[in-house]
């Protein structure tokens, strides 16, 4: 007895030096992530620190955990923390280990999927477009170069969540760690050199000993030991390529993103609560909605090309940092019933059988008495009365009801016992402005370059201003027979895109831009020229870098040609090999007239002389900030395109000008979902409404500066409040 009681006090001992050592450990089986000796269903949500403030993280990540979630989950953003070779920043909305800290502070885990390679609609996929002229880079494939980098920055994050003892093994908060990001799909395209590459990025990543399990997502043949996982819709027939290895969907879309021109998709909280049970059901044990809160692109971080600046995803969490009823309090709901069942689910794996045509259960039932039911009806369009037990249960259209005892329904997807939220934006100033007209740029200022032919855009630009400046002279001899006509020649310019302007002896002739299913775009135009040298300036505008695909360091953008002038007495004149002059982004970005500074260095224009419907111009307002603490945005509605800050900080892209198509009819939650099943807005903007984060502004005198390249009503713009009723 007295040896019992020793040992016994030896291991009671034990266990409270691990747990106030902060050591923990966290492994796998086939029925779960094991934290502690314990198997759990986890629920988790992705929150991308940069799409919003520091301010708003507490906010979130409590809403977060109050929805029910066990984890948060975000990706790394390379290109935010490396902006330039070796120079490191974690500030801002870039400080990563204050937002895993205060996500350990709420009790939470943490899934960090480092990458680095991201995809998530972010500019250039995550990666720093420096990485893009390393000498001998190919991307994401066994390639020295590309693997040196890669590892340099994983390492570099993994060191400082061991410095800062974030690991799980450290006490710290993160229990699951993600390395490359859907790369499966690539690898028929690449062939050998890819799967190298998989074996390479596995075993590096594991080899940094953290001390918690890695993923890949979408990726079927993911080495031992690390776990390869789900993203999609759906996911309830997936299965791990080990049968030791977990059931876990990274990636359960709760909505889609926003395109420039195409209109704001959302999916039903019905499905999206059908498609989560009907994986717990099928033995998954960890769901983690993408998005959970997704926020805003801010700045020129949106990718695509023609993702817009709201990345709002129809989250639980809408892009302000309010509820989107009912889809987040119908999936709170979701989750208590699946706590419920958890004492079954992780124990055994369930038995299935037929309820009728379309319905059947699945049944966790241990030997200890634990009992779990899911009753499915997958019938897209009639209601099921079923058996099972000694009751029988009601089961709406494409359903499933959640019995945590094996007899009470306290669930079901299809029943929603939330009230729908209404969402109200409502207008509380508008402002007075000020002018300033952005100059045509000249080939004969100091800050051009000249060069014969034509260069892509982003070897020129780096990525450090969507605009570049393609200038050369048009010479027509006084003998040209159009001169006399009147049939003026027809200038024709392709071009990789995403948006183009065209202005002749500083007059504007064109606008032309493309869209998300084809950026390319051609510009055709019968030209007024004069004899004697005329001026052609053209503005290529980028829209966000690709964010994806085969090799997409090798993707274009700009002016490439050829240009040509139809018309003439020689026939048609192509101008591509012509001596080009380059100029790197406006003359405004130059003078930081987005700044409070900057903006003081130039007389503005005001009162009845301030600019409208005119191209390239800056304007500038100043405005307190409104009282309360309801989210506030800009309504942009009366401008066309351009970009927005306040106090110095970007708001983003703003496009309101580019309306959405598509179809916008009524949409049933019942049946499979895609992208392209559930939309709103068409035909108005794609965006009318831009974030303006509160810690932006000070309780009085602010600066907001708009830049409008195609022409609007300034007038037009207000601050508006949204709140949910």
């Amino acid at each position: 007895m007295f040896r019992m009681s020793r040992t016994l006090v030896l291991f009671l001992g034990l266990l409270l030096w691990v747990c106030s050592s902060g050591l923990a450990s966290v492994t796998y089986d086939h029925k779960a992530i094991i934290i502690n000796g314990r198997r759990r269903i986890l629920i988790s949500g992705s929150i991308h620190y940069p799409r919003s403030t520091p301010q708003m993280w507490p906010d979130l990540i409590q809403k977060a955990k109050d929805g029910g979630l066990d984890v948060i989950e975000t990706y790394v953003f390379w290109n935010g923390h490396e902006p330039s070779p070796g120079k490191y920043y974690f500030e801002d909305r870039y400080d990563l280990v204050r937002f895993l800290k205060l996500v350990q502070q709420a009790g939470l885990y943490v899934h960090l999927r480092i990458g680095p390679y991201v995809c998530a609609e972010w500019n250039f996929g995550g990666f720093p477009v420096w990485l893009k002229y390393v000498p001998g880079i190919a991307f994401r494939t066994d390639n020295g170069p590309f693997k040196a980098a890669m590892q340099k920055f994983t390492e570099k994050i993994v060191s400082m969540m061991k410095g800062q003892r974030l690991y799980q093994s450290q006490g710290g908060p993160i229990i699951l760690s993600q390395i490359e990001n859907e790369y499966g799909p690539m690898e028929s395209g690449i062939g050998a050199p890819s799967k190298s590459y998989t074996k390479w990025a596995a075993q590096m990543a594991v080899g940094l000993d953290t001390g918690v399990p890695w993923v890949m997502c979408k990726q079927e043949d993911a080495p031992d030991p690390v776990i390869d996982t789900c993203n999609g819709f759906y996911c309830e027939t997936f299965k791990p390529n080990q049968i030791y290895k977990p059931k876990i969907w990274t990636e359960a879309w709760s909505g889609w993103y926003t395109a420039f021109g195409g209109p704001v998709p959302y999916r039903p909280a019905e499905d999206l609560a059908f498609s989560v049970a009907r994986f717990i059901q099928s033995g998954g044990s960890l769901v983690n909605y993408y998005m959970y809160h997704g926020g805003t692109n801010f700045g020129r971080t949106a990718g695509g090309p023609f993702i817009a600046t709201s990345y709002d995803y129809d989250a639980p969490i809408d892009e302000y940092g309010l509820l989107r009823e009912p889809k987040w309090g119908h999936l709170r709901d979701l989750h208590k019933a699946i706590k419920l069942c958890e004492p079954a689910l992780v124990s055994v794996d369930p038995s299935v059988t037929s309820l009728g045509s379309n319905q059947e259960a699945h049944v966790f039932k241990t030997r200890s008495g634990a009992c779990a039911a899911f009753l499915a009806n997958y019938d897209t369009s009639t209601s099921a009365r079923v058996s099972f037990g000694n009751a029988q249960y009601d089961l709406p259209p494409w359903s499933i009801s959640i019995l945590p005892d094996c007899k009470s329904a306290f669930f079901n997807t299809a029943k929603i016992g939330v009230r729908s939220s209404q969402i109200k934006m409502t207008p509380i100033s508008s402002f007075s402005w000020l002018s300033y007209n952005e100059e045509t740029a000249s080939a004969y200022a100091d800050d051009t370059t000249t060069m014969a032919g034509l260069l892509e855009q982003i070897s020129i630009t780096r990525d450090e201003t969507d605009y570049l400046w393609y200038m050369t002279d048009i010479r027509i001899d006084p003998n040209e027979g159009f001169l006399k006509s009147g049939q003026w020649p027809l200038l024709t310019i392709f071009s990789a895109g995403h948006a183009l302007h065209v202005f002749i002896n500083g007059q504007l002739a064109g606008t032309v831009y493309g869209g998300m299913e084809n950026s390319k775009l051609t510009l055709s135009k019968y030209v007024n020229l004069r004899a004697g040298v005329n001026k052609l300036s053209m503005l290529s505008v980028a829209v966000g870098l690709p964010n994806g695909g085969p090799h997409y360091e090798t993707w274009n953008t700009g002016i490439l040609g050829p240009v040509t002038l139809k018309g003439l007495n020689e026939g048609t004149r192509d101008m591509s090999g012509y001596k080009w002059s380059y100029k790197v982004g406006l003359k405004g970005e130059a003078l930081n007239l987005h700044t409070v500074s900057g903006s003081s260095s130039v007389e503005w224009v005001k009162g009845s002389l301030v600019a409208q419907k005119q191209p390239l111009t800056w304007y500038k307002t100043t405005f307190d900030a409104p009282g309360g603490n309801e989210p506030l945005a800009l309504d942009m509605s009366s401008m066309g395109k351009g970009q927005m800050w306040v106090n110095g900080q970007s708001i983003g892209r703003h496009w309101p000008a580019y309306i959405a198509r598509g179809s916008c009819g009524k949409c049933n939650y019942a049946g499979i979902f895609d992208e392209k099943k559930c939309h709103s807005n068409c035909g108005e903007p794609s965006q009318k409404w831009y974030h303006v984060p509160r810690a932006w502004l000070n309780p009085s005198g602010n600066v907001l500066v708009v830049f409008e390249e195609w022409g609007g009503n300034p007038q037009g713009i207000s601050l508006v409040k949204r709140s949910v009723s």
